[in-house]
């Protein structure tokens, strides 16, 4: 399968000192903002995303359609035939995308630990 860009999505309590922390890590603000309560951070190829209020625990992401420029990509799984495959493997879904629908759509599901993963396409 080709789930696309991986990034972290971490549940912070301050924003700006998360900012600060992963700036002097090497990170750049790639999008969001202070006032939208969240921001991507990238060094090279690698995505964090810092979010204050949006969700509880960290996140794993991946957007399929997209590469870790926020471009669209050829050739990828569309994230409704990510969760069909997940589904025919007995996979259990926090929450489904409408396998009807075309376009943007996201789905949830828990690793055997409980962490967290969101299937989000933006295409």
């Amino acid at each position: 399968m080709k789930l696309g860009v991986f990034s972290l999505s971490l549940s912070v309590k301050d924003l700006e000192t998360s900012r600060t922390f992963y700036e002097k890590l090497g990170f750049a603000i790639f999008a969001g903002s202070i006032e939208q309560n969240y921001m991507i951070m990238k060094n090279g190829t690698t995505l964090i995303g810092l979010f204050q209020g949006m969700f509880e625990n960290n996140i794993m992401t991946f957007n399929p359609g997209w590469d870790e420029n926020a471009q669209p990509v050829k050739g990828y799984d569309d994230v409704r035939t990510i969760q069909k495959h997940l589904k025919a493997n007995q996979i259990k879904l926090v929450s489904e995308a409408d396998e009807n629908s075309t376009g943007p759509a996201s789905f949830v599901f828990k690793d055997p630990d409980g962490n967290t993963i969101l299937i989000d396409q933006h295409v």
